[in-house]
């Protein structure tokens, strides 16, 4: 595991026109428990990449403290590296003359491993990403799916017990995406992850933990059902209905918003043109199930009930105060 105390950062001159000094992070601290997947979300800007670019002893933290199992990121820095394995989102650090065996044969020398084991892990690797049967084509012809795999690989070489991973599905198509993420759940409990993205899904079904930094500061931390929770925002239920015609819509939703629970209630059409009854409601089952009687009761044909709970989106933006960046940043490469 590792831990950070208010880690602090000023970019260095020459980041931004002015030559002005920019405090990056403002006072990050949070720590990550063994085995598991620690999630980092936040706007582009946020300070993500500044923060693990410290922990991974890329960028030197201008005050507070790191430690990476038990070593100071500033003072520890040859031991840290050992004991990590960073991606960086992109298409950068591959070469591309070269096929995916020579590629993790160069990486893994660089970590000071020798043939027969960088032979034997990369064979292993390999397989595991699924490229093993076009491990001696160069890289050039890969697509970039399959180079995001290849990029998994070279961080696992040297079998790091910490893996930091920065924005590994950006820009990928969604079956290529699928396929790092089931890599990525993996890792757990044999490794820690770190991981940024700009991918709600992504970090509900992956991270444990999750901390939503903004302006350079931890607005908001916890698991992905406790940050929802803290959303505040009602549970939506829409209820498809074969004929409405056999009731007044206006006297309905009356009724409706006399049930407990239930706070708002609207009829609109569904992306099929069918009527359709969206509820908002502070207790979902109790309120659903008084509504549902009272449906049956004037005769309304229901057709598919739909429970739409609070996201991760709405708690980023309970934390933030603003949406969330995700779509332009697949859509640009861009990362916070």
């Amino acid at each position: 595991m590792w831990w950070t105390r208010p880690a602090r950062s000023a970019s260095a001159r020459g980041w931004i026109r002015s030559g002005e000094l920019v405090e990056a992070v403002r006072g990050i601290s949070f720590a990550v428990p063994q085995g598991t997947i620690f999630g980092v979300l936040g706007p582009n800007g946020a300070s993500k990449t500044t923060t693990i670019k410290m922990l991974a002893t890329l960028l030197l933290p201008s005050s507070g403290t790191a430690c990476i199992n038990g070593f100071d990121i500033v003072r520890h820095e040859h031991q840290v590296r050992t004991q990590l394995g960073v991606l960086f989102g992109g298409d950068k650090g591959l070469y591309n003359q070269l096929n995916a065996l020579k590629n993790l044969r160069y990486f893994g020398r660089l970590y000071g491993m020798d043939d027969p084991a960088i032979k034997r892990r990369s064979a292993d690797l390999l397989e595991r990403v699924g490229l093993h049967d076009r491990a001696q084509e160069r890289v050039e012809s890969y697509s970039r799916g399959m180079k995001q795999r290849l990029h998994v690989a070279k961080t696992l070489i040297h079998d790091p017990a910490i893996v930091i991973l920065d924005e590994p599905t950006i820009g990928l198509d969604p079956g290529a995406a699928i396929i790092v993420r089931e890599l990525i759940a993996d890792l757990v409990p044999n490794r820690t992850v770190l991981l940024t993205t700009h991918d709600m899904h992504e970090a509900d079904i992956l991270c444990r933990e999750i901390a939503v930094i903004d302006q350079g500061l931890i607005v908001a931390e916890g698991t992905p059902e406790a940050l929802k929770a803290a959303s505040q925002i009602e549970r939506r239920v829409a209820i498809s209905l074969a004929d409405d015609s056999r009731y007044e819509r206006p006297a309905l939703e009356r009724q409706l918003l006399g049930i407990p629970g239930v706070v708002t209630a609207t009829h609109h059409p569904d992306d099929a043109g069918r009527m359709q009854l969206e509820l908002t409601c502070a207790d979902t089952s109790r309120a659903l199930d008084a509504a549902l009687a009272m449906l049956r009761e004037r005769g309304a044909g229901i057709t598919a009930i739909e429970i739409r709970e609070p996201s991760l989106e709405d708690a980023f933006l309970r934390a933030t105060g603003r949406e969330f960046e995700g779509n332009a940043a697949a859509e640009t490469g861009q990362a916070g």
